[in-house]
């Protein structure tokens, strides 16, 4: 039993997703390396403090234990202003809450999609200049077009006056 328990301490510590447990209160009883990371925090300057100094909004935590139920895959953005050192003002992530009702605690497992989120603004940024870019190239196409067209117009009408005139010579000329 002894050696069970040290296996789930060591996946605690080397789980890459961020791990918060938190009770009743909304106090933090419990957070992982990568939690304190992601969020650029001091594990036991974080233990018993209120979660919403870090996490901002507990009302899915709240919603969890009051329902008994699951939350999985909520994507979620955590503002980061207020911790120093982060290499981000935004982090991204995909959040699993659920109740530990026996404990009384409410434990969330947060998977960092920060990178993905940017990779997906960036493209979306990157197809909103080309389809700006290829507005642009047909506005150009359409204003030459409309000269070609007036020129053409021009050309056309220059064409059936002098052909009037020939004809009216050669009518004249036959009369």
């Amino acid at each position: 039993m002894n050696n069970e328990k040290n296996i789930w301490q060591i996946i605690w510590e080397y789980d890459p997703n961020g791990l918060i447990v938190v009770d009743t209160q909304m106090n933090i009883t419990l957070v992982n390396p990568a939690f304190c990371k992601m969020f650029n925090v001091n594990q036991d300057e974080t233990i018993g403090k209120p979660a919403s100094t870090i996490l901002e909004d507990l009302k899915d935590f709240q919603k969890v234990w009051e329902k008994d139920e699951v939350i999985r895959g909520r994507e979620k953005r955590y503002h980061l202003e207020h911790h120093k050192n982060s290499e981000t003002d935004i982090l991204y992530v995909k959040e699993v809450i659920f109740p530990i009702r026996d404990q009384n605690l409410i434990a969330c497992i947060m998977v960092d999609i920060t990178h993905e989120w940017q990779r997906k603004q960036e493209m979306i940024k990157l197809r909103n200049e080309t389809v700006s870019k290829v507005n642009e190239v047909v506005d150009h196409q359409m204003k030459v077009v409309q000269e070609i067209a007036g020129l053409l117009g021009e050309t056309t009408a220059e064409t059936k006056v002098s052909l009037l005139k020939i004809i009216k010579m050669v009518n004249q000329e036959t009369v």
